[in-house]
């Protein structure tokens, strides 16, 4: 399978747009101007402008702000809970596996979303809190990948010699489960960070992400919905970045899967 090469340098460029887009692009992502509603795209608008005449692409580099810290922390968080329950599970098994088993099954049956909206309703949105909430209910399916993969690992004759030996448990899991656990991980990730944006932007289109004046790619998108028939460019340009990110990371994730698989079967 080739590198994802097109889809790093989207991922690449679109960082480094979000990011440092705003020292070059001066143009003020915040200030109204009556004489510029709805402008198409144009050279001196890229974008476009919205709907209280606000520079689009400008809103489009701040929000990514938001997105992708949320979208980026979300998934850190929630892969190292999926990897800390998983290998705790896979390792240690007994009462602590059952444990694992009851509380992962306790919050697969609720829906994820609706997990997230009844979550969101009850706290006041902020960047910080959409991160908290989407880690607390975006680990489950990778913990279980964790957990299956570490049983793996525990029947390997060298983890069982090095149990005989009375190795420390912990020394166990840092030097050995860690590494060959890391490509899983690594996978792991970055889907989290496709689906915490895709969350995030959901619960944004909804209305009960982040608050104004603060914005994200998924609050400007339903901000456009009202007008998607006169003004195309409002919805559309939010609605690419989000594409554009997920899509490509999801390339990566297949790239790294297969990496791994192809290293399994020479082990």
């Amino acid at each position: 399978m080739k590198k994802p090469v097109i889809s790093i340098v989207i991922l690449f460029f679109i960082f480094m747009l979000t990011f440092f887009g705003g020292y070059f692009y001066k143009v003020s992502a915040y200030d109204p101007n009556v004489h510029q509603i709805l402008l198409p795209p144009s050279i001196e608008h890229p974008f476009g402008t919205d709907r209280l005449g606000r520079d689009l692409l400008a809103r489009i580099i701040e929000g990514g702000k938001n997105s992708l810290i949320i979208g980026v922390g979300s998934a850190i968080i929630s892969s190292f809970i999926a990897l800390i329950a998983g290998v705790s599970a896979g390792y240690f098994r007994g009462w602590v596996d059952r444990g694992f088993v009851v509380v992962v099954d306790l919050f697969l049956t609720f829906p994820t979303f609706f997990l997230l909206l009844a979550l969101v309703s009850y706290i006041q949105a902020s960047a910080l809190v959409l991160i908290i909430v989407i880690s607390i209910t975006g680990w489950m399916g990778n913990a279980r990948m964790m957990r299956s993969e570490s049983y793996a690992i525990a029947k390997k004759p060298f983890v069982k010699i090095l149990k005989i030996a009375h190795a420390h448990s912990y020394k166990i899991i840092l030097k050995y489960f860690l590494p060959l656990l890391a490509p899983l991980f690594f996978i792991g990730f970055t889907f989290g960070v496709g689906g915490a944006i895709l969350a995030e932007s959901g619960l944004s289109f909804l209305g009960l992400g982040v608050l104004p004046p603060q914005m994200s790619w998924g609050s400007i998108l339903s901000e456009g919905k009202e007008v998607i028939d006169i003004a195309w460019w409002v919805s559309f340009f939010p609605g690419l970045m989000i594409f554009l990110v997920t899509f490509s990371l999801i390339n990566i994730s297949d790239y790294l899967q297969n990496v791994t698989n192809k290293k399994e079967k020479m082990l």
